[in-house]
């Protein structure tokens, strides 16, 4: 009987020691011994797909990380958040190697839209494609993995009934229930919860920024889109140099308009900000989980961080309060993390055992056939 028990078991008690190989990894601590015996070593490739762009016929750039001596390896696709590295973004191929390590097949594509900072359909309709496509070289259904808004994206992409049956899960790592919601969030700092209480938490102002780039056109005349676009490009990408470069490029009224973008607390450019996002509030909706979720008919995993001040944790909760019992399968909000980093200071003991088990959940939904 215990011998059967063990067996039993066995499956659980792996996948949470390969969570715990996976975040230490990630998190750049030392493995323990135990969690090595579950990893293996990994090979990297760089490739290219087509799929269906509203373009026409588009080339995707991906890399996929195999675990070695496992070529039928269970299938997984991580999706990058907003940064202009893409898959080539130091975090992103960290997690998705140690992943790989754990035994699954990682693929990692790229969304040009998201790398430039811009959330729309495209995306979506990418991130749709692309699981079709790893779904058809892997035999099935795979899970799929969304960072920051790439998360609500693949939410919305699942939902989709073209899509759906390529998704054997999501999991949405600090992702937005309504994009609109978010929007006001960064204006506001104040983001309602489902049980009508309110988160209130200062907004990082990177989310203001991307909203200034994102529309950009309603914020400055035509003539000046391309210079001031160029230092508000290098501003976010963290590139001193070549913002400073840009810079010296624009003439008076130029410089002006970039200055009062960039302090994103001037009543004037809170109240040009605030018209943006009134103006476009149907392309918010359209790439929102909200109004899709109770429809939704694939299993969900829900992972936030408690202090995340680029899209707050309150939106989990509507994701959570919205989907069909049967499908959430997990839904943590962990003082762990941050955005979608390790980052936070000193975790309680029962807080790090629950994102183990929470990434333990996962290791073992990406394993199931």
């Amino acid at each position: 009987m215990v011998i059967v028990f063990g067996v039993a078991a066995w499956p659980i008690a792996k996948a949470h020691v390969q969570a715990v190989a996976v975040l230490d990894e990630i998190g750049g601590q030392p493995v323990p011994w135990i969690a090595r015996q579950v990893t293996v070593p990994v090979t990297t490739q760089d490739l290219s797909f087509a799929v269906e762009a509203p373009a026409g016929r588009q080339m995707v750039r991906a890399r996929e990380y195999l675990p070695q001596g496992n070529a039928n390896a269970p299938a997984m696709v991580v999706f990058h958040g907003v940064h202009h590295l893409g898959i080539d973004e130091p975090r992103l191929m960290g997690f998705a190697r140690a992943m790989a390590s754990c035994g699954i097949r990682v693929l990692t594509p790229e969304l040009p839209g998201i790398k430039d900072y811009h959330v729309g359909k495209e995306s979506v309709q990418t991130i749709g494609e692309s699981a079709s496509w790893f779904a058809g070289q892997t035999g099935g259904p795979v899970g799929v993995m969304g960072l920051s808004f790439s998360g609500g994206l693949a939410l919305v992409a699942a939902a989709d009934p073209k899509y759906q049956a390529n998704f054997k899960f999501v999991f949405a790592v600090g992702s937005q229930d309504s994009m609109l919601r978010v929007a006001q969030y960064y204006l506001s700092g104040r983001d309602p919860r489902p049980d009508g209480s309110i988160e209130v938490l200062p907004p990082h102002e990177y989310g203001a920024l991307v909203l200034e780039y994102e529309h950009l056109e309603d914020l400055v005349p035509a003539q000046d889109l391309g210079p001031v676009r160029a230092v508000l490009r290098a501003h976010l990408y963290e590139d001193k140099t070549v913002e400073s470069e840009a810079t010296l490029g624009l003439n008076d009224a130029q410089r002006g308009e970039a200055r009062n973008l960039m302090n994103t607390r001037l009543p004037a450019t809170r109240a040009a900000i605030a018209a943006a996002i009134a103006r476009h509030a149907d392309e918010s909706v359209a790439i929102s989980p909200q109004g899709r979720l109770k429809i939704l008919r694939t299993p969900v995993y829900l992972l936030h961080g408690e202090a995340d001040n680029i899209i707050p944790s309150a939106e989990t909760l509507w994701m959570a309060s919205q989907l069909p019992q049967d499908e959430l399968k997990a839904a943590l909000v962990s003082p762990v993390l941050s955005h979608i980093d390790l980052d936070n200071a000193k975790p309680g003991a029962m807080d790090e055992w629950r994102l183990v088990h929470f990434f333990g959940l996962i290791m073992d939904a990406a394993e199931r056939r």
